[in-house]
């Protein structure tokens, strides 16, 4: 009887699942655990600590200039085209933070928050500038505090939600480009890093 019982328990949890996955989904996760290797995640310019959850990278200085001013950053080879991206990030004495989305023949998406607030960005392929398709003044980079960054891309739209604010929209041909890898990266400063997660 209670062989049935736990049998039936474990088919229902079964069920359960899949009904809270939605059909084609594809999804991956940062754990951020030591013993774990991940094949999609490049940790560059910088050395960085990552154990229980959490990356953990300060800069360094003289590797900031032997990159041409370009700070520490966690690149993952993942590649999309719709999906939702999530990280929670902890800057301690950061200028700024960037969150970008790379296609083949580069950037197509940057989130770049600073103290000042925080500016989105769009890379058309026949310009050498980046456009900007929105900006929140109010959206301010917060000094060791953990906050969220939700960037959700449909098509030629970008929804997008810093520390759980009101998500705003922004729109864009090139956002609708696929991209094959998305990064997180930082200017100066110590940045923690954990919830790196990918939905589509």
């Amino acid at each position: 009887m209670n062989q049935l019982m736990k049998l039936s328990a474990v088919l229902l949890t079964g069920v359960l699942a899949a009904a809270t996955v939605p059909a084609g989904e594809s999804s991956f996760r940062d754990a951020f655990v030591a013993s774990a290797p991940v094949p999609e995640r490049r940790a560059m310019r910088g050395d960085w600590n990552i154990a229980e959850g959490v990356a953990r990278c300060t800069q360094d200085d003289l590797l900031y200039k032997k990159y041409k001013n370009h700070g520490p950053i966690l690149f993952y080879d993942f590649p999309t085209t719709d999906a939702t991206f999530r990280c929670v990030v902890k800057p301690t004495g950061c200028q700024s933070l960037v969150f970008t989305l790379n296609g083949t023949g580069g950037h197509v998406f940057r989130l770049i928050a600073r103290a000042k607030g925080t500016t989105l960005l769009a890379f058309p392929p026949d310009s050498e500038k980046p456009v900007e398709t929105g900006s929140r003044p109010e959206w301010k980079l917060r000094e060791g505090e953990w906050t969220e960054i939700v960037v959700t891309l449909k098509g030629s739209k970008a929804i997008v939600s810093l520390a759980g604010r009101e998500p705003i929209t922004v729109e864009h041909d090139t956002y609708g480009t696929p991209k094959v890898n998305f990064s997180v990266g930082f200017a100066f400063g110590t940045l923690e890093v954990k919830g790196i997660e990918v939905a589509k």
